[in-house]
């Protein structure tokens, strides 16, 4: 009987640490306000420096950032600024460095597999659940539909 080999230790601690960053920016991406702002990420960024031990002065966090390195700090900052609303099917994404949110489906329609349009109401009902009514283009004739993606447009320039 053939057996699956164990994956390796550096393969475990790997997978290991993957899951603690993202359920760490996950639990406490909603303590830095404002949020949905680049100044939330920032502060997320130098709450973490400092609980790994470094000072606060600029050299010190630009040392931490460094040692994130791109890929990391990237995949932190994509768990940071989304949230998937099981209730409304959605995945919203809310980068402030785009120009836009973008709103889509968790799973495709049931019936063909492939996503539906998506409600401008549902649209309405998960930036509401999020927060981001006040920060998005309230006028739903600047709401772009791409087939299954709804992209909303910042308030005031911001993004």
């Amino acid at each position: 009987m053939d057996q699956e080999p164990l994956p390796s230790v550096a393969s475990l601690q790997g997978t290991l640490f993957d899951f603690a960053i993202a359920e760490l920016v996950r639990q406490h991406r909603q303590s830095f306000p404002p949020l949905w702002t680049a100044e939330s990420w920032a502060k997320l960024l130098i709450w973490l420096a400092l609980s790994c031990g470094c000072s606060g002065d600029t050299r010190a966090l630009e040392a931490f950032a460094a040692a994130l390195g791109p890929a990391l700090t990237a995949r932190m900052r994509r768990l940071f600024f989304e949230r998937e609303l099981p209730d409304l099917n959605l995945r919203v994404m809310a980068d402030p460095a785009e120009q836009q949110v973008l709103l889509l489906p968790l799973e495709p329609g049931p019936a063909t597999g492939t996503p539906a349009a998506i409600a401008p109401e549902r649209v309405a009902a998960a930036l509401e659940a999020v927060g981001l009514s006040p920060l998005v283009s309230p006028d739903r004739g600047r709401w772009q539909s791409l087939e299954a993606l709804v992209a909303v447009p910042w308030r005031n320039g911001q993004g």
